[in-house]
């Protein structure tokens, strides 16, 4: 599982021209789900992102969590994570999570986000998204559940 984690100051999402997720300061999290993993790894990741501490605090450190801060989620469904570019110039999906088993574990993510996080906006999953974002810093984390 790949959780691409980017502190925003805003961002949403749209699905043909209408806006269906939108959040203030918090994190737009790109979610790659492959066919190993399992409700305890997204459990991993999801208590890992909740508790990351890169929010400043009063000295400009980044020593504040999402809850510290009041921050929101958008949660997005992005199979793409697991792209394949290793033979030639057009890539392989193949170690992406299979639609159903991807969209199990994406519903099972957000609804243990909303156990944790009073605001949690989603994509839709497998639609055709536009992604809008104010990437805060910029600060972009990789959790890659391979290197946990």
């Amino acid at each position: 599982m790949r959780f691409v984690i980017q502190r925003v100051t805003r961002s949403s999402v749209s699905v043909d021209g209408t806006t269906i997720g939108k959040i203030g300061k918090g994190f737009l999290v790109l979610i790659g789900i492959s066919q190993e993993d399992t409700q305890e790894t997204a459990d991993r990741l999801v208590k890992k992102m909740t508790g990351l501490r890169i929010f400043e605090d009063e000295n400009g450190k980044t020593n504040l969590s999402l809850a510290d801060v009041g921050g929101e989620l958008l949660l997005i469904s992005q199979f793409t994570l697991y792209a394949n570019c290793k033979k030639g110039n057009r890539p392989s999906f193949t170690e992406a999570g299979s639609p159903e088993k991807a969209n199990a574990l994406y519903e099972y993510i957000i609804q243990a986000c909303r156990e944790k996080v009073p605001v949690v906006e989603t994509g839709s999953f497998g639609a055709e998204m536009e992604v809008s974002l104010v990437n805060d810093g910029p600060f972009t984390i990789l959790l890659d559940s391979e290197k946990m």
